[in-house]
């Protein structure tokens, strides 16, 4: 209520420090959710996004990422939807990142005018992985057999209870080589003349944020306040936005309702979590 009566004073009244609007975009990067994982997508941020740049008197929107990647797919739409917005709101858009940004992450982070993180960050990751496992063996010590009928003689490509064959591992690297080139278009258009000529820029390695500086992928180091205070005055505030709510906040589903989304996402869930902690594993967290 505070907030809504100073934006109606005339302006020569209203406090004078500047508030900047903040959002979070912490997690894995993948479609869907539940009980047991909150992930990155498009879906899951659009609303908070747009409620930040709707903040009419804030010239910038900072957001602090922390992501060790994920889907390409879900990655670029969130970039596409933060720069889509900065453009139309014509603001300034700070990315500030923690522990890692990585992969699917760095693709986000890029979608800010500058990039700040920490010395001890990790930054870059620019490629792209596809993991599996293989079960042939498994399966004939336990005696199972595998039975796969199709329509179509490549709809069981990569399937992984039979042996991986040549051409399949050729078609999946075309794809992977086709997505690698379009995130480096990405980085290449947003960082321009920022980047290094280093040849290990694009190749899946990744540095801490000091190196990161060096490199070109990033502007500077420091935390989300001092360098927004820095920029904009020692009494800039920050507003955290949160998702925003129905008129009579969310809707609490029933016991029973509760009791069936915890039995239909317990497996995935777990599934879930162990990919997850796989990709935050690789950066030493």
């Amino acid at each position: 209520m505070a907030r809504f009566i100073r934006k109606l004073l005339p302006r020569r009244w209203r406090p004078d420090y500047q508030e900047i609007p903040v959002v979070r975009l912490h997690g894995v990067i993948m479609s869907g959710g539940g009980p047991f994982r909150q992930n990155l997508s498009l879906a899951s941020t659009a609303a908070v996004l747009e409620k930040a740049f709707a903040e009419k008197d804030a010239p910038a929107v900072a957001i602090s990422i922390n992501s060790p990647g994920g889907s390409p797919v879900q990655s670029r739409l969130i970039y596409r939807r933060i720069r889509d917005l900065a453009t139309e709101k014509n603001k300034k858009v700070y990315m500030f990142v923690e522990d890692v940004a990585a992969s699917g992450g760095y693709m986000i982070a890029v979608a800010g005018d500058e990039i700040i993180a920490d010395p001890s960050s990790i930054v870059g990751s620019i490629g792209v992985v596809s993991a599996s496992f293989g079960f042939t063996d498994l399966i004939k010590k336990i005696g199972v057999e595998r039975r796969v009928h199709t329509a179509g003689k490549n709809k069981a490509t990569l399937d992984p209870f039979r042996p991986e064959n040549k051409e399949d591992i050729e078609h999946l690297k075309a794809l992977q080589l086709e997505i690698h080139e379009t995130f480096i278009n990405l980085v290449k258009e947003r960082r321009g003349e920022k980047l290094s000529d280093n040849p290990d820029l694009f190749t899946g390695l990744f540095w801490t944020g000091t190196r990161g500086v060096e490199l070109g992928l990033v502007d500077g180091l420091g935390d989300i306040r001092s360098y927004l205070q820095s920029q904009y005055g020692p009494k800039t505030r920050l507003k955290l936005i949160t998702q925003p709510r129905g008129m009579f906040g969310r809707k609490i589903p029933s016991t029973e309702t509760r009791i069936e989304a915890l039995g239909a996402n317990l497996a995935n869930g777990v599934v879930s979590a162990a990919e997850e902690r796989a990709l935050w594993s690789r950066f030493g967290l």
